[in-house]
C-alpha cells in the first residue's frame, strides 16, 4: 500500500504542472466571509475546527501580484506574521509562512507552520487558500484565540513581496464565532418590527443620549422575537455609538416625545432591563433555535425604551437620523423565554482611571444570593449562551469570572484584545450555569497613557464603562447586577484625609499620579468593600456588600508542532508543545495540496502527507 502511494505521488508530481494544480476540483465551502478594506477588493473567507484547533482561510485579492494574510497586534505591524504567495508569470506557485521583522521588512520563518491548499490567478484575482494551528510552537506566528483578532491583509501588483501601506490592511474579526446564523432556523411566519427613532435632529453635542419610548407589537397570543439587527442611517461618519432596547414594567407611568436619557426629566431614564442591543461594529444576532424573547403574554413587557447614543465629535449642524432596532418575531414558539443580565461596574464617577496608565484594572462585583429574593419567587439555574462586551475607548480587555463556595469555576468570557470598534454580540462555546448564591466578577484592563487627567464613568465616549450583558434563560425579574468600590477606603489608601464619597472621588484629583501610586490605587479599589446593586425590570434596587477575590489565570493549551521546518534554533520552544493531529479541518479534509514540485518531490511536506494519508487508512 505505501509503495502504491509513494508511486501515485511521484506520478502526480511528474505529471502535474500548477496550471493543473489550479483546475483541481472545487474546495469545501468556508462559512465565514468579510471584505477586509474599504474598496472590497480584498476578500476574506474563513473555516475552523475547534477540536483539531486548525483554522483555513481563503484570501481573494483583485490583483495579479502577490497576497499575504496573518495577524498583527494594536500597536505595531513589527512581530506580525503573514502567510504570503502568488503565481508567478510562468506559472510557478509560490508559497510561504513569514513575518514582519519592522514595519516593513519581510522574512520566511524557519518554521513553516502553514498548509497550502490551492493557489489560483485569474484574470481579475488571486486566491489564497491555506490552514495553520490556532497555536503554533514558532515565537513568530501569532495565535488564534477566542479574542478579537488584528487581521492583516496585503498584497502587490507584481510577484515581488514588498510592504506598502496603500495595499496593507488591518480588521478585527472575531474569528472563532461558534454558530453561524446559516446552521439556524428562519420561521416561514416571520414578521418584521421597527423600533426606531424618526427624524430625529441629532444636536451638535459630542455626546447625546436619546430616548423615546415605544409599544412592542401587538399580538394575540405569545410570540417569540428570534433575531435582531441594527437600523442604521448612514452618514458621513460613524454618529451612532449604540442602540439599547429595555423593556419597561407594565406598572411604569411613561413619558411620551424624544427627550435625553439622562437629563432633566428622570422619567426618561426608566425600564433598566436590555433586552436586545446593539454597539459599534455590531451586526444581526439571531438566538439559538430554543430560545427566544417572549411577547403577547400578561407576563411580558408591551413597552419598550429605545435608547441611542449619538458622539457627534466634529459637532455636525443639520444631521437627521431614524435609527434603531429591526426586530423579527415569530408564532412559532421557541422552549424557552430568555433575558439578559447587566453585570459590571456600575457606571458613575466613583468608577475611576488614572490618567498615565500603561495597565490599569476596574472590578465590578455581582452577589446572585439575593436574586430568588428580589425575584418575588425561585431563580431556576441560569443558562447563559452568549455576551456582549462593553467598555469605552480606553479599555484594553474585559473578562467575566465565576466563583462558587469561595472557589473560581471558570472564566465565562473574556477578551484580551478588546477593540472599542467591534462590540458585537458574540456565542459561548457551551452553555454555563450560574446557580444561586454564585459570585460573578467583570474585570476591565485600561489603557490612558495618551491622557493628562482622570478618566471617570459616565456615558460620554470619553467616559469609561464596564459591561457585560449576559444572554440566558429562563427569563427572571432580574435586570442587573454591578457592584462598585469603597472609595472612602481608596482615599485613604492614598492618604487623603475623607469622610464621604464625594469628597473621595474629589479627592483622587489631588493624587500625583506615577507608575506607583496608580499600581498602588489598582490595588486599593480591589482590596476596598464592594457595594452590589441589583435591580429588578420594576426598578426594585437592593444593595449588598462583598469582597473581590483573585482571578486565576486561563493556562494556555498546548501548542501544535510544524511538519514542514523546524522552529528556529535561537528561539525557546514553549513549553507543552505536542504534535500536530494527523485529523485535518472540516475545511481540508478532502483537499490536495497545489505545491511547487520540488517541494512535493523532496520536501518535508510531501512526506508528512503521505504519511498522514498512510494512517487515515485511504
Amino acid at each position: 500500500m505505501a509503495c502504491a502511494l509513494l508511486s501515485w505521488l511521484l506520478l502526480f508530481t511528474a505529471l502535474a504542472t500548477p496550471s493543473q494544480c489550479n483546475r483541481l476540483g472545487p474546495m469545501p465551502r468556508l462559512h465565514y466571509s468579510r471584505f477586509l478594506d474599504p474598496s472590497n477588493a480584498v476578500f476574506l473567507r474563513w473555516d475552523f475546527d475547534f477540536e483539531a484547533e486548525i483554522i483555513t482561510f481563503e484570501l481573494q485579492v483583485r490583483t495579479a501580484g502577490w497576497v499575504g494574510l496573518g495577524v498583527t497586534d494594536r500597536y505595531s505591524r513589527a512581530g506580525s506574521d503573514l502567510v504570503v504567495g502568488g503565481v508567478s508569470p510562468d506559472g510557478n506557485v509560490y508559497f510561504s509562512d513569514q513575518h514582519l521583522v519592522d514595519e516593513n521588512t519581510l522574512e520566511e520563518d524557519g518554521s513553516q507552520d502553514a498548509e497550502l491548499q490551492g493557489l489560483t490567478e485569474d484574470a481579475v484575482y488571486t486566491t489564497m487558500r491555506f490552514s495553520r494551528p490556532f497555536r503554533s510552537c514558532d515565537p513568530h506566528d501569532q495565535d488564534i484565540t477566542s479574542d478579537t483578532v488584528r487581521v492583516l491583509a496585503a498584497y502587490g501588483l507584481d510577484d515581488t513581496p514588498k510592504m506598502d501601506r496603500e495595499r496593507t490592511f488591518v480588521k478585527s474579526i472575531f474569528l472563532l464565532q461558534i454558530v453561524h446564523p446559516d446552521d439556524l432556523d428562519a420561521p416561514e411566519d416571520t414578521i418584521i418590527h421597527d423600533l426606531e427613532i424618526t427624524d430625529f435632529l441629532i444636536p451638535e453635542d459630542d455626546t447625546t443620549y436619546a430616548c423615546t419610548f415605544l409599544p412592542l407589537p401587538i399580538v394575540s397570543k405569545k410570540h417569540h422575537i428570534y433575531k435582531f439587527e441594527p437600523k442604521l442611517v448612514q452618514h458621513k461618519e460613524t454618529i451612532v455609538h449604540h442602540i439599547l432596547v429595555y423593556a419597561c414594567g407594565n406598572a411604569s407611568a411613561l413619558p411620551t416625545g424624544i427627550s435625553d436619557c439622562y437629563g432633566a426629566d428622570p422619567a426618561f431614564s426608566l425600564c433598566t432591563q436590555v433586552i436586545v442591543g446593539w454597539a459599534v461594529g455590531g451586526t444581526s444576532y439571531q438566538f439559538p433555535d430554543d430560545v427566544g424573547i417572549s411577547i403577547g403574554t400578561p407576563l411580558d413587557p408591551q413597552w419598550i425604551r429605545l435608547e441611542i447614543h449619538y458622539s457627534n465629535f466634529h459637532n455636525l449642524p443639520g444631521l437627521y437620523d431614524s435609527s434603531g432596532i429591526r426586530v423579527y418575531y415569530t408564532a412559532h414558539l421557541r422552549k424557552f423565554d430568555m433575558g439578559v443580565l447587566q453585570l459590571g461596574v456600575f457606571t458613575f464617577p466613583i468608577h475611576f482611571i488614572p490618567p498615565g496608565a500603561e495597565s490599569f484594572m476596574s472590578y465590578g462585583l455581582c452577589k446572585t444570593e439575593k436574586f430568588e429574593e428580589m425575584n418575588g419567587a425561585p431563580v431556576p439555574d441560569i443558562q447563559v449562551f452568549g455576551y456582549l462586551l462593553h467598555t469605552h475607548l480606553a479599555g484594553r480587555a474585559i473578562q467575566a469570572v465565576q466563583y462558587r463556595n469561595g472557589t473560581q469555576l471558570r472564566v465565562i468570557c473574556k477578551d484580551d484584545a478588546y477593540d472599542f470598534n467591534l462590540q458585537e454580540t458574540r456565542d459561548l462555546p457551551y452553555r454555563v450555569v450560574i446557580k444561586p448564591g454564585d459570585e460573578l466578577l467583570v474585570e476591565c484592563r485600561y489603557q490612558t497613557l495618551d491622557r493628562d487627567s482622570l478618566t471617570f464613568g459616565g456615558p460620554s465616549t470619553i467616559n469609561e464603562m464596564c459591561l457585560i450583558f449576559f444572554f440566558y434563560y429562563p427569563r427572571n425579574n432580574v435586570s442587573s447586577c454591578q457592584g462598585y468600590p469603597d472609595i472612602i477606603y481608596v482615599a485613604h489608601e492614598l492618604g487623603e484625609e475623607v469622610s464621604d464619597s464625594m469628597e473621595g472621588m474629589m479627592a483622587m484629583s489631588n493624587v500625583e499620579w506615577t507608575p506607583e501610586s496608580i499600581k498602588k490605587v489598582e490595588k486599593a479599589c480591589k482590596e476596598a468593600q464592594q457595594t452590589v446593586i441589583i435591580k429588578t425590570i420594576d426598578e426594585l434596587v437592593e444593595n449588598t456588600t462583598g469582597w473581590i477575590q483573585d482571578i486565576n489565570p486561563t493556562p494556555r493549551g498546548p501548542c501544535l508542532e510544524s511538519s514542514g521546518g523546524k522552529v528556529e534554533p535561537q528561539d525557546k520552544t514553549p513549553a507543552g508543545f505536542r504534535a500536530a493531529p494527523i485529523v485535518l479541518s472540516r475545511a481540508s479534509s478532502a483537499t490536495l495540496r497545489c505545491l511547487p514540485l520540488a517541494a512535493l518531490l523532496f520536501g518535508q511536506g510531501a512526506l508528512s502527507w503521505l504519511l498522514a494519508t498512510l494512517q487515515s487508512g485511504i
